[in-house]
């Protein structure tokens, strides 16, 4: 994935909380193995379902759970800092709320903050219920976010963690990591 004497390219991995952030690990752990310099930035919720301990051993880096993260390389200002050496911001998996908190240009928390702040290709994975997926909110949340440069990827059809059958479901994790290493490459 890099060339001859380049740097490794650098992922930021937002994870935010639903249920699809348990394959988030596995998206890490792919990306790790491409070549890639992977920091995770995790909602509170998220670091509820997947333990930030789980990224820390795939990628060696600390994860970054709040705003002014102690273990946060840098200042200490992770939004800035991380932003600053971002090749790629890849949200997996991107809920409801997150997108809407996007689209909105609400940052209160470090993943939305660094939304803000990185200048580094956006790309979305969405997954949550399929009818909060379809519901005009969230598809009017997600034209915003477009709007904005942001690139989709995802959602799937299938079983869904709350039972039901529709779209909804996060793009499968080896479409996301061939996704995130053609930007890469192509930067």
């Amino acid at each position: 994935m890099k060339k001859p004497g380049a740097k490794p390219k650098t992922v930021l991995l937002g994870v935010s909380g639903g249920i699809a952030a348990t394959k988030a690990a596995e998206i890490a752990s792919a990306l790790v193995k491409a070549g890639a310099r992977v920091h995770v930035l995790m909602t509170r919720n998220a670091a509820r379902l997947v333990g930030p301990a789980t990224f820390q051993a795939i990628t060696g880096n600390p994860v970054v759970t709040r705003m002014f993260h102690p273990a946060a390389p840098g200042s200490g200002m992770p939004h800035i800092d991380l932003a600053r050496e971002a090749d790629l911001f890849l949200i997996a998996p991107a809920t409801a709320n997150v997108i809407a908190k996007m689209a909105g240009g609400i940052a209160d928390d470090v993943l939305t903050t660094t939304v803000l702040s990185c200048p580094a290709p956006l790309l979305v994975a969405p997954a949550m219920n399929d009818r909060m997926w379809a519901h005009p909110a969230v598809q009017d949340n997600v034209a915003k976010i477009q709007g904005y440069g942001a690139e989709l990827i995802g959602p799937e059809s299938g079983r869904l963690a709350c039972g039901t059958e529709g779209e909804g479901r996060l793009a499968d994790p080896k479409a996301i990591v061939k996704r995130c290493l053609e930007i890469l490459l192509s930067r």
